[in-house]
């Protein structure tokens, strides 16, 4: 792994206070951290105890390299790592007190011109967290029927003009880069659209990024696994960043007959965080227990 890469990945992790008291951690507990990112909460983890054993797992080798680089020396007895899919993820043995997601796309995916995960910088159309997949955001902007390119737009980007961005997007394909695509979508809104508080693109990106990773289908599965890893009273937290993750993880949450819920409300940042960290704004963070019986 290139180390000019590692350096920049570096990510601040959004309600780890609210997350790290939520968890109560036991000072010789057994913790998951099922998006381990750039280490943030999982170090924080680590430190409330020398007992304390946490697995970190990934499906970006990126994130997995730097969470490496960042703890292992300094953990190297309490800390173990995994690479892939959490939802593919089997603890085997393995009960847990604790179990922590987060599951926004992080800093220096969005920082990293050639991921393909922003516009702000002119890249491939790529998008995958795990770069040995197939599917990119290419495959499916040059390729897809202009139906299922708006149907995708419109569910997984809550974006209502997404009919006329598919048209778009077909009439002027193949695209190769994420400025290329941005520009277009922009062209086909209402000019009273492209200078709102987000890009026009944005809705449209998300809906790509969520498919080509298979997003809420993973977290689905994943949701619905994760009880069963717990032990009795542990705890699970997940913090979402739209609508259709945190609809997703309430329902699953109030679904199960593992699990108790603690969060009847979502937990959010507050002022001084959203000031120092803007996209802390969206996060919600909900709470559930396991069932002691």
């Amino acid at each position: 792994m290139d180390a000019q890469k590692l350096a920049t990945f570096k990510h601040l992790s959004v309600l780890s206070r609210e997350l790290i008291a939520g968890l109560d951690i036991l000072p010789a507990g057994k913790y998951l951290d099922a998006t381990a990112g750039g280490g943030g909460h999982s170090e924080l983890i680590l430190n409330q105890g020398p007992e304390i054993k946490l697995i970190a797992i990934d499906r970006d080798e990126m994130a997995i390299a730097a969470v490496k680089e960042k703890l292992a020396n300094y953990y190297p007895q309490q800390l173990k790592f995994w690479q892939g899919n959490f939802a593919d993820y089997q603890p085997k043995n393995i009960l847990f007190d604790g179990i922590i997601a987060d599951l926004g796309v992080s800093s220096p995916q969005l920082d990293v011109a050639e991921r393909g995960f922003s516009f702000r910088n002119t890249a491939p159309l790529d998008m995958r967290m795990d770069r040995s997949q197939r599917t990119t955001a290419a495959e499916i902007v040059n390729h897809w029927k202009e139906v299922s390119l708006a149907d995708l737009i419109y569910e997984y980007g809550e974006e209502r003009f997404s009919r006329r961005i598919a048209k778009k997007i077909v009439q002027q394909r193949p695209f190769q880069t994420t400025t290329e695509l941005a520009e277009a979508i922009a062209s086909t809104v209402p000019g009273k659209y492209r200078h709102g508080r987000i890009h026009p693109a944005t809705r449209t990106f998300q809906a790509l990024r969520i498919e080509v990773n298979q997003e809420l289908k993973s977290l689905e599965k994943f949701i619905a696994q994760a009880p069963n890893w717990l032990k009795p009273g542990g705890k699970i937290g997940i913090i979402s960043f739209h609508s259709l993750e945190d609809r997703i993880v309430k329902h699953c949450f109030r679904g199960s007959e593992l699990l108790e819920v603690i969060t009847k409300k979502p937990i959010t940042a507050d002022r001084d965080e959203q000031r120092a960290n803007p996209r802390s704004r969206s996060a919600k963070l909900r709470f559930a227990q396991r069932k002691e019986n």
